[in-house]
């Protein structure tokens, strides 16, 4: 966001000066000595259109020159402060010096650069960039501003120079979600800052109006998955961790709306634009679809979200999973959870749908190994095609050594070898689950094929002929919904009793199967 700066009357008169003698330096470039002192329009900062909420005395921030008095301006080797006269909306202003300015000594082109703050110590060099840690005051925050204009030409006839942002604008937008009706009297501030400069690593926001939050940073580069955004609201801290790496360039603003759920922060969007509303190039940012929680734990509520889970729980297979809405996941590629020792986390699905699972590899399943101290929970899996090219498909786990509670898989699972509508190998447990669909007949299962351990109030429908294809010693309490002596119906209500301390229940659905709900009795 540029602003552009206007010469008033005195200024004008001294340019027709300079314009008269024209035709007496004809032929000639030079300009007598100390005669056309250097007096500049400056441009470039953009005007605010809504000013700030309190009243300031440094306002170039906002995109005006009200409060800056003067600026260093250098040429040649030589630097001197300039005196800043701003027009009367504060929207331009011009530069000029009453005692030895700097004077034209040809009509050729002069090149200069200016900037604010300096140091009146040594007026000679720019300052590094250096904000304020708390900027929650809004002088503190305007004075984290520094402008500049930086190695430009500047016409004799035509004497502009434009000036520019040297730090970068974030702006948060705060939003109630999931748990919350209002967000008045958050704190935000955005941390894992670089501290190149003496700069500070985390910045306290200026909450500038309503739920928007202001801060100034030098520009850097904030890594993917750190946290950036903190906010402190209703005794609990959240934090959002971008997918993917911050730029924050000089003179942009960037702005995040951020809804605030008490699972964590979730962001709806991003714009990258120019430093005040209204101007510059802007696009909307993808949405990460996911957000961290202190404890490492992942919130997702989309299919890339899911699948950056993924990502992690491959190098980590300890990181919880909790699905905040429905994910669609088709056409995307799923590589499945839990290699030796196993997935350890707990993946709960909170009653939503995974659909569009649709994959094939030599064993297919949503996860391969869950440990014994693993857990899945309240997840419907609907509509799946799985295809084991070289082994086994199963719905939700190859070899299940933990808890595998109040789960569902519908559609196609066939293989080269055996199929299995929930697990493949069951070591652990197995609660209140069900499978309706179409399994290859060979060695099926339609909630498990060897069983070693327990199942428990599992039911299935479909073309398979036995819940269990065989049992090891364990305890297999597993029914055919086949519509006569045992309905949908039936099965839901042989499934609740064991869910009783579980967050969600079972309820027969529209479709006529069943589908979860929250258990009001134990939210």
């Amino acid at each position: 966001m540029r602003h552009r700066l206007f010469i008033p009357a005195a200024t004008a008169l001294l340019f027709a000066l300079a314009a008269c003698t024209q035709d007496e330096l004809a032929g000639d470039n030079r300009l007598p000595e100390g005669e056309y002192p250097v007096v500049i329009r400056a441009t470039g900062l953009s005007v605010e259109a809504t000013p700030l909420a309190a009243p300031s005395t440094r306002a170039a921030v906002d995109g005006d020159w009200q409060g800056v008095t003067s600026v260093a301006l250098k040429m040649g080797d030589a630097v001197k402060e300039y005196t800043v006269t701003a027009s009367t909306d504060f929207k331009s202003a011009t530069l000029s010096r009453e005692n030895d300015p700097h004077y034209w000594t040809s009509r050729d082109p002069i090149t200069v650069s200016a900037w604010w703050p300096f140091n009146n110590a040594d007026i000679t060099q720019m300052p590094a960039v250096k904000v304020a840690e708390d900027q929650s005051k809004p002088a503190d925050f305007q004075n984290s501003d520094f402008i500049s204009a930086e190695n430009r030409k500047v016409e004799f006839n035509n004497p502009t120079l434009e000036f520019t942002h040297r730090t970068a604008r974030v702006t948060i937008e705060l939003k109630p979600g999931t748990g919350f009706t209002s967000v008045a009297g958050a704190t935000v501030s955005l941390v894992s800052l670089s501290a190149d400069n003496g700069n500070p690593t985390a910045i306290k926001t200026y909450n500038a109006s309503g739920n928007t939050y202001e801060a100034l940073t030098a520009p850097q580069t904030v890594a993917a998955g750190k946290p950036f955004v903190k906010v402190e609201l209703g005794g609990g801290t959240f934090y959002f961790r971008p997918q993917n790496n911050v730029v924050l360039e000089a003179g942009s603003r960037y702005k995040y709306t951020v809804k605030v759920n008490t699972t964590g922060l979730t962001l709806e969007g991003c714009t990258i634009g120019s430093w005040v509303d209204g101007g510059g190039e802007s696009g909307a940012a993808e949405d990460l679809g996911y957000s961290i929680q202190n404890d490492g734990s992942y919130m997702v509520y989309n299919a890339d979200g899911l699948l950056a889970w993924n990502k992690a729980a491959q190098k980590d297979e300890s990181i919880n999973c909790t699905l905040t809405a429905d994910i669609d996941l088709t056409g995307k590629d799923w590589t499945r959870i839990g290699t030796w020792p196993g997935y350890s986390g707990v993946f709960n699905g909170q009653g939503h749908r995974i659909t569009g699972l649709n994959f094939s590899a030599a064993t297919t399943e949503l996860f391969g190994l869950l440990n014994l101290r693993g857990v899945i929970k309240n997840l419907q899996l609907i509509d799946v095609n799985l295809y084991g090219s070289n082994g086994s498909a199963a719905g939700i786990v190859e070899q299940n050594n933990g808890q595998i509670i109040a789960c569902s898989v519908t559609g196609k699972i066939s293989a080269y070898g055996r199929t299995c509508g929930i697990a493949d190998l069951n070591y652990g447990s197995i609660t209140a689950c069900w499978f309706d669909g179409t399994l290859k007949e060979y060695e099926s299962g339609a909630i498990v094929r060897y069983n070693y351990n327990t199942i428990t109030s599992c039911y299935w429908g479909g073309n398979a002929g036995q819940g269990v294809f065989r049992n090891h010693g364990g305890t297999v309490d597993a029914t055919k919904v086949d519509g006569a002596t045992a309905k949908w119906q039936t099965a839901v209500d042989g499934m609740n009793p064991a869910l009783t301390g579980n967050d969600y229940q079972w309820t027969l659905g529209t479709g006529g199967l069943p589908v979860l709900k929250r258990n009001n009795k134990n939210p």
